[in-house]
Order: structure tokens, then C-alpha cells, then sequence
């Protein structure tokens, strides 16, 4: 199973980048975050694109997540949810037997530190009552926050919101139910895995970021054949996209 996920950052002015990538890539499943756009303003041919069950999340210039999956790995049109927590367009939900697909774009808590811990706490006791069910996540987008000091580069290691020990708390939490860093499973030792990069002072260019969006999938989905890469020369958004390959699950 081939999972993507992207911070767009604007889908309208990204929609021919994003059209151009999915039909390079051809994932089974897509998650964007930061659409910034209702459905209705979601540009054809994305908005119904081929291929696809498509669900659009968003109320227009702020936040807003889309998840699409594959016809020809899912065939059976899905339900798409939102979880009760989810109050800014922040996270929608598939579920097809006991795999449960999500995207989400967790806040920045630059602005409202309160309102990201609230989500965090939220998201991990929802990861955890799926664990408890049985059902097997994988819940990819942009998480804000760098797990670590090494999914910062040095030059930027400060204590501040986005790499903060309660938020990082909050994230291994998160994992702790039964959930593998895709990323960082597949490239352990490389302190250079960055996804988000400051739009100026050649920061991309110079791969001076932060890791911030991520693949979690359930232990089942993952092994020795799973691998998992940023894609630093993709598009023109603040973020890379992340492609990881997943096994499927058994029978």
C-alpha cells in the first residue's frame, strides 16, 4: 500500500502540482493538509479527480485536510467522518474493515498553545480506543511538532513551541498505541529528514528545517520491505510531501 501525504499550504495555487503528482505517484491513499479552501472552491480536476474517492474538509482561507483513496485498491466507496475533537477542519477519517485511514493537520500552537495540547490529548485517546479495538491506523499530515533534536537542524534546537518537551510528550503518547514512525523507522541515524523548511533565506535550498509531517502506521503495516521518503525538490509549498510503501494487512 502506497501512502502520501502533504502540507499544500493553498490548494488553489497548488492544484496543477498537486494534479501532476498524484498522477506521477498514483498513491493508494492521499492526505493533504492546509487546503484553505471549501469544497467548493477545490479546482477541477482535483475536486472529483479520476480515480479516486475523494473527500474535501475545509471552510476556505485556513486549515482544512483531504483524504482520497485509490478506486483500484478500495473499491467499495467509503464513509469519510470527522471525530468529535475535530473543530477547526482539522482531520478526516476512513474506514474500510479494521484499517482506519486518516488525515490531519494538528494546530501550530503558536497563537493558542491550550487549543494544540486539547487536540493532542484528544487524537491520542481517539489513537487509543482504536488500538483497543482492534483497528489498525494510519494516520499521516503535518503534526507541528519535531519529535526530537535531531528532526530539527542545529542551528534552529531551541526551546520553543513546535519543539517543546510537552508537545513531544504528547506525540510519543500518540505512537505509544501501537503506532510506528514510518519516517524514522525506515532512516533512523539521518539528522537531515526534514519536511518543512522557513520560505526564505534559501532554507529549503540549504535543508535547514524542521521534521514536521509524518506517516504512523500500525506495527501490522510495517516490516522490512516498508520504505518511507521526503520529497525536498517537490513543489512550491513551505512543505515536502512524504511517500511511505506499507505492506498490507494479512488475509
Amino acid at each position: 500500500m502506497k501512502v502520501a501525504t502533504w502540507n499544500v499550504n493553498g490548494i488553489r495555487a497548488r492544484s496543477s502540482q498537486v494534479v501532476h503528482w498524484i498522477d506521477g505517484e498514483e498513491p493508494d491513499v492521499v492526505c493533504l493538509q492546509e487546503i484553505k479552501a471549501s469544497p467548493e472552491q477545490v479546482p477541477e480536476p482535483l475536486a472529483q479527480i479520476a480515480g479516486y474517492h475523494a473527500h474535501w474538509h475545509g471552510t476556505g482561507g485556513y486549515s482544512g485536510v483531504a483524504l482520497m483513496l485509490r478506486t483500484a485498491k478500495f473499491p467499495e466507496p467509503p464513509t469519510f467522518i470527522h471525530p468529535p475533537f475535530d473543530l477547526e477542519n482539522r482531520i478526516v477519517v476512513a474506514e474500510t474493515g479494521s484499517l482506519v485511514l486518516a488525515s490531519v493537520y494538528i494546530p501550530n500552537g503558536g497563537k493558542d498553545f491550550a487549543a494544540k495540547v486539547l487536540f493532542l490529548r484528544e487524537i491520542e485517546a481517539w489513537a487509543g480506543a482504536l488500538e483497543a479495538a482492534g483497528k489498525h491506523l494510519i494516520l499521516s499530515g503535518d503534526f507541528n511538532v519535531a519529535r526530537t533534536d535531531r528532526d530539527v537542524h542545529p542551528v534552529l534546537r531551541k526551546d520553543m513551541v513546535g519543539q517543546s518537551h510537552p508537545e513531544r510528550d504528547l506525540i510519543d503518547n500518540l505512537f505509544s498505541h501501537g503506532l510506528v514512525d514510518v519516517g524514522r523507522y525506515v532512516d533512523p541515524d539521518n539528522d537531515r529528514l526534514f519536511t518543512w523548511w522557513a520560505p526564505w533565506r534559501n532554507m529549503r535550498q540549504r535543508n535547514i528545517g524542521w521534521r514536521l509531517d509524518y506517516i504512523a502506521a500500525s506495527h501490522a503495516l510495517v516490516d522490512g520491505t516498508t520504505t518511507c521518503k521526503s520529497y525536498r525538490e517537490v513543489g512550491t509549498s513551505d512543505h515536502a510531501p512524504v511517500i511511505a510503501h506499507l505492506r498490507d494487512l494479512p488475509g
